[in-house]
């Protein structure tokens, strides 16, 4: 595994820059998957508007007003924010490189960093201030199309879906969270999928409405872009090892060398000589998922089992002839998940986005990859270990039950799209002419 990119060029190429470690691997191929959904959703829309399907937005600009006190200590202070935090960061790497995220929520920083950038923001915007009103105060009307916004719907899109996801990884891991409220909150680690989607959605159909933009329109835009950020999301959680893993196979073990190999013993006796590993991950005495299952058809052993090798929450047993800050492996191999989810998600991808231009009818494309993902996350629960509810008669995961309802809502979205759209474009009293 490589946690970040310290491990990865030194294991890789030889490259010794321990500076490299406040650059996570996992946070890397999150901000790839933003980068590569946003710009689905910018084709998409721009498809749209070339269609004639969505309009562009008049307000006006003012060039050339002068800026006031408030303008100048609000650049100084975004500036001062980023000298004190990001450069501050990789001043003192050493103590951020663990956990950036709570580095960049403590009280640490670098103040003449801080300083250093304030001024330097101050005096950009005095030079552009400047140089607009060089010429007096104008007034220009600016036309704005939903493309030209894409950036705006990633930011929204990923505080809203960070948010939603923490919150939903608080009430699916309500234990550890109540012992830990707000480290929980701030760790760069445990997130919900489902509930940054939701929150995500909601925050976005308020934008929606505020630029005027049909959301229907916005959800099939995002409809390729959602599952192919997901999947890039998915797989930095395999190259990270970030716990997002699968049940145990019980066909192999991890040797004394930390290699995976066949099992020569039976899985109960293999539990009970990790106990201690055991009793930290479940609870004592439940039963501990886990299928047998050999790899076939000339495929690779770690398709099917893999122990995640200098993982970055340092789960497992200690890997022999390890040196670092990560030196932990699983000592019984498990289904490598975030791999099947992120070739799972590439194919509903490709699938999507060869199908997109045969539908006219808004919420189509949404509803489609509502019904996909929904599939999609509620057979990779089988083989997840999440926590389940009793039910009596069924012991769902939080995400089985969001993933049924999802399809639910999909299927009944894609039978009534058509009659929506009737409803919403059918004219209203005040809309006829008399």
């Amino acid at each position: 595994m490589y946690p970040d990119f310290y491990n990865l060029l030194k294991d890789l190429f030889g490259i010794n820059l321990p500076a490299l470690s406040l650059l996570k691997t996992f946070g890397f191929l999150v901000a790839i998957g933003f980068l590569a959904g946003g710009y689905v959703i910018y084709l998409e829309l721009k498809r749209k508007e070339d269609e004639g399907k969505i309009g562009f937005t008049i307000h006006d600009e003012v060039i050339g007003k002068p800026a006031g006190l408030m303008d100048y200590l609000a650049n100084g202070l975004i500036g001062f924010v980023i000298g004190f935090k990001l450069l501050g960061m990789f001043y003192e790497w050493k103590i951020a490189s663990p956990d950036p995220m709570s580095y960049l929520f403590s009280t640490h920083g670098n103040i003449l960093f801080g300083m250093l950038v304030a001024i330097a923001a101050i005096v950009m915007k005095y030079l552009s201030v400047k140089k607009d009103g060089s010429q007096g105060v104008k007034t220009r009307k600016v036309k704005t199309y939903p493309h030209n916004r894409v950036g705006d719907v990633a930011v929204i899109a990923a505080i809203g879906g960070f948010a939603g996801a923490k919150i939903f990884n608080a009430f699916e891991t309500w234990e550890d969270f109540i012992q830990d409220p707000l480290g929980s909150l701030l760790s760069s680690s445990g997130l919900t999928f489902y509930g940054g989607l939701i929150v995500a959605t909601l925050a976005l159909w308020y934008y929606a409405r505020k630029i005027k933009l049909d959301f229907r329109y916005l959800c099939d835009a995002a409809a390729p872009a959602l599952i192919l950020a997901y999947g890039i999301g998915r797989l930095g959680c395999q190259v990270s090892g970030d716990g997002d893993w699968g049940i145990y196979n019980s066909a192999y073990m991890t040797d004394t060398s930390g290699h995976v190999v066949k099992a020569v013993q039976p899985f109960d006796h293999t539990l009970v000589q990790y106990q201690q590993h055991i009793n930290r991950h479940f609870e004592p005495g439940s039963e501990i998922p886990h299928k047998s299952i050999t790899a076939f058809a000339g495929l690779p052993v770690w398709l099917f089992a893999y122990n995640y090798p200098k993982n970055v929450n340092n789960v497992g047993v200690e890997l022999p002839n390890c040196e670092g800050d990560y030196c932990s492996v699983l000592p019984m191999p498990v289904f490598p998940t975030p791999l099947y989810e992120f070739a799972m998600a590439l194919v509903i991808f490709l699938f999507l986005w060869g199908i997109r231009k045969r539908f006219s009818t808004p919420l189509s494309m949404f509803s489609i990859y509502l019904i996909f993902n929904g599939i999609e996350r509620f057979l990779i629960e089988q083989i997840r270990v999440n926590y389940k509810y009793d039910w009596g008669f069924i012991k769902p995961t939080q995400a089985e039950i969001i993933a049924v309802c999802i399809v639910l809502f999909g299927i009944l979205l894609f039978a009534t799209r058509t009659k929506i759209d009737r409803l919403i474009s059918s004219p209203t009293p005040n809309d006829v002419a008399v």
